[in-house]
């Protein structure tokens, strides 16, 4: 889309069959914030040269979060200076909140205005006037530096879904207070090894804690002692 110059809103940008800005699925898509119609139809021309797909140019604020909504840009070009109430820096913290990334294209280089601009975490900042190599390069990383992110995002989502399968043992259980065996679903009384064993990844091995040592080292020698017959001990 271009701006209109009577109207100062969006319209759609025209494309040929053959131009070379119609979307297609291996194209990354760009949109366009950028007031100064003159500035954005350079950059539809770069953009379009270097096979990218321009979705739209927008030359306010509130119209670029409102295309970038409904398109989903891969990228969005952002001027700091833009027409109406939001300007370039609170439409890419919008954007940020929406996890779209922005790289900004404007003529500030320094002062508050920069350090506004760098708070948003953008994934680049080119400074006008800038050579089409320059254009390029940020482009090209900013889109490399999201497409890792959104990679990464698909394995953290992969692997919660197989840590999220896993055997857990959860809920109340129904416990033996003499024998210590556990009752199953099936209504079935297994020792309580076994349980664990069968619903996690948990295994056994065998010691003895500190106070039945004691209690066991008490009897023994109670035993020795002839203070308690031989068939009373108590193992457990």
């Amino acid at each position: 889309m271009l701006p209109c110059d009577l109207c100062k809103s969006v319209r759609p940008f025209p494309h040929r069959p053959e131009d070379p800005a119609v979307p297609t699925q291996s194209q990354p898509k760009l949109l366009i914030a950028e007031d100064d119609p003159d500035l954005a139809q350079d950059l539809v021309d770069r953009l379009t040269g270097f096979r990218y797909s321009v979705l739209a140019v927008a030359n306010s604020g509130q119209d670029a979060v409102r295309i970038a909504v409904s398109q989903n840009p891969d990228l969005v070009l952002m001027d700091i200076q833009l027409h109406g109430e939001m300007d370039g820096i609170e439409a890419a913290r919008r954007l940020r909140e929406l996890r779209i990334p922005v790289l900004f294209v404007t003529g500030f280089n320094g002062g508050s205005a920069l350090d506004r601009a760098l708070a948003m975490e953008p994934y680049g900042y080119v400074v006008k006037p800038y050579t089409t190599v320059d254009l390029k390069i940020a482009v090209d990383v900013a889109l490399s530096r999201h497409g890792a992110e959104r990679q990464r995002d698909l394995l953290l989502q992969r692997f919660q879904e197989i840590v999220s399968d896993l055997k857990t043992l959860k809920g109340r259980l129904s416990i033996c207070g003499y024998c210590k065996k556990v009752k199953d679903d099936a209504g079935a009384w297994p020792d309580i090894e076994a349980y664990v064993m069968k619903h996690s990844y948990a295994s056994f091995s065998h010691g003895m804690c500190p106070d039945c040592f004691a209690r066991m080292k008490k009897q023994l020698e109670a035993v020795e002692n002839g203070e308690v017959a031989t068939n009373s001990l108590v193992l457990g």
